[in-house]
C-alpha cells in the first residue's frame, strides 16, 4: 500500500493504492532504482504512461490496449471475483458510485448464470404466482416453468 499526495490526484484528495500480490512484487523490483521515482527509463523518472517506451512495449507483446484499459479489466475482474461494490469503488478510487458501476461491468457469463436463477423449477415442481391487474375483471394465473 502507498498513498499517493493530493497534488498528483486527479480530484485534489490524497489517494491510497492497494496492490495486489502481483503489483506490489513489480513495484518492490523497481525500489531503489531512482530516488524519488519507482520506475524510471535511463535514469530519468517515469512520470506518464503514454510514451514511446509503453508503445514501444506493447507493439513487442502484441498488446493492443491502452493504459486506461487497465483499469477497466481489473475493475471487471473485481465484479467478477465478488468484491463487493464498496470496495471495487475505493480499489479503483472512485468518488461516484456512477463511475465504479461504468469501470466494473458484468461479465456476460455472469449475467448468464442470474437469468438462468429465474428458470430454476423449485422442489414442489412449477411454482405459480397470481397476477392482479389493477382492473379488478382481468387477473389471471401464470406457471413458471
Amino acid at each position: 500500500m502507498f498513498i499517493i499526495p493530493s497534488e498528483f490526484v486527479k480530484n485534489g484528495d490524497n489517494r491510497l493504492v492497494v496492490c495486489n500480490e502481483v503489483a506490489r512484487s513489480v513495484v518492490e523490483a523497481q525500489r531503489g532504482k531512482h530516488l524519488t521515482h519507482v520506475f524510471s527509463f535511463r535514469g530519468k523518472p517515469v512520470s506518464r504512461m503514454l510514451t514511446t517506451g509503453w508503445r514501444s512495449a506493447r507493439k513487442k507483446v502484441g498488446l493492443n490496449v491502452r493504459v486506461h484499459d487497465l483499469k477497466h479489466t481489473f475493475g471487471r475482474r473485481l465484479r467478477s471475483a465478488g468484491v463487493s461494490f464498496e470496495d471495487r469503488q475505493d480499489l479503483l478510487g472512485h468518488r461516484s458510485g456512477r463511475i465504479t458501476t461504468h469501470y466494473s461491468s458484468a461479465e456476460l457469463e455472469n449475467l448468464y448464470e442470474a437469468a438462468n436463477k429465474a428458470c430454476k423449477v423449485h422442489q414442489n415442481g412449477p411454482a405459480l404466482t397470481l397476477l392482479r391487474c389493477a382492473n379488478e375483471e382481468r387477473s389471471g394465473v401464470m406457471q413458471h416453468v
